[in-house]
């Protein structure tokens, strides 16, 4: 069992947040995968920014408010 450092992107309306996560590569078909306390984390911060609420997401991740471009 190794465990990989990655990068998720999370959007959620005009904000995305970055947050650092570990993925768990083992022999059986069901990896790489997501521990537990990762898959909630990733949970909270998008019911945060679901709900508007920077200061938490921001606590578990760097938040970026999205603004489109004109063409």
């Amino acid at each position: 069992m190794t465990a990989k450092k990655v990068t998720k992107l999370i959007h959620e309306g005009e904000y995305a947040a970055e947050v650092h996560i570990s993925l768990i590569t083992t022999d059986d078909e069901w990896s790489p995968y997501l521990s537990l306390e990762d898959a909630y984390k990733l949970d909270d911060i998008r019911q945060a920014l679901r709900e508007g609420n920077l200061k938490a997401a921001s606590r578990l991740a760097r938040v970026y408010r999205l603004t489109p471009v004109p063409a």
